[in-house]
Order: structure tokens, then C-alpha cells, then sequence
């Protein structure tokens, strides 16, 4: 055997043995199914965080609209989640919004934009900051 032909044989051998791997296969209920874990509190604190620091600064850091509309529930009330987890997940063509896909689950992006719409993230004042942070942190919104 040549060395060409010689690689040749263990390059279709090698693949021949993944794809029939009892360990490479998987079912298509297995492929389908989302892998969803519960949020951690750490990691609310942080996607709070990303809402306030990285959307409010094109969203206004009260997030009633700068160089991105504003995000205030009355803005986002009526519109469906599945607009808001895309426009976050995929951002938007020929504006300044960035797809967020590469940091973010689409889990995550579903709280984020629950919150949105539940005005989770709004102060108006310090009682009403401190419900809402309360809502983000109990979930008190979620259903």
C-alpha cells in the first residue's frame, strides 16, 4: 500500500467509527430538547447590571431613549416577547443594536425581556427602585 492510499483508509476508518459511536449518537428528542438551568441570584445581579450599564448607555440610563428607543414597559408592553428576545439575541440591521447572542442565553434574553416589559428595571424613586429590584430578584414577574 502506498502512504496515500494507507491514509486514506484511516481517515474513512476514523470517520466510519464516530459516526457509528454509541457515544457520538444522540436521539432527536436529545438534540431538540433546550437545556434550561434556573438562573442563579449571582447571575440576575449581573444581566441587571448589563440592562442598566450596556442597554442604558444607547437606551438612556433610564432607559427612556437615546440613541435607541426607549425600553420603558409602556414602550414594550404591547409588543411580543418573541420581537424583544430577537431584536436582544440578533440585534438589529442598520442600527446601532448589536446582537447580544454570543453572551447571552436565550434564556436569559426571555428574563431580560420579561423584566422589560414588568418595568423591572425602572427607578422612579428609592421605594419603587427597591421593589423592583426585588421583583428582578424574586422573579415576581415571571410566570
Amino acid at each position: 500500500m502506498t502512504k496515500l492510499t494507507l491514509l486514506i483508509s484511516l481517515a474513512f476508518l476514523s470517520t466510519q467509527a464516530l459516526l457509528f459511536s454509541p457515544f457520538v449518537q444522540a436521539s432527536d428528542e436529545e438534540l431538540t430538547k433546550p437545556v434550561i438551568k434556573k438562573l442563579t441570584k449571582q447571575r440576575k445581579k449581573q444581566l441587571v447590571h448589563m440592562v442598566k450599564q450596556d442597554c442604558g448607555s444607547c437606551h438612556g440610563m433610564t432607559l427612556k431613549g437615546g440613541l435607541g428607543p426607549a425600553l420603558l414597559p409602556e414602550d414594550v408592553k404591547d409588543k411580543p416577547l418573541l420581537f424583544l428576545q430577537n431584536t436582544i439575541l440578533y440585534g438589529r440591521a442598520g442600527t446601532a443594536m448589536p446582537p447580544w447572542k454570543t453572551i447571552l442565553t436565550e434564556q436569559e434574553v426571555l428574563w431580560i425581556s420579561k423584566g422589560l416589559q414588568a418595568g423591572a428595571y425602572i427607578e422612579k424613586n428609592d421605594n419603587t427602585a427597591s421593589k423592583n429590584e426585588q421583583e428582578v430578584q424574586g422573579n415576581s414577574y415571571e410566570k
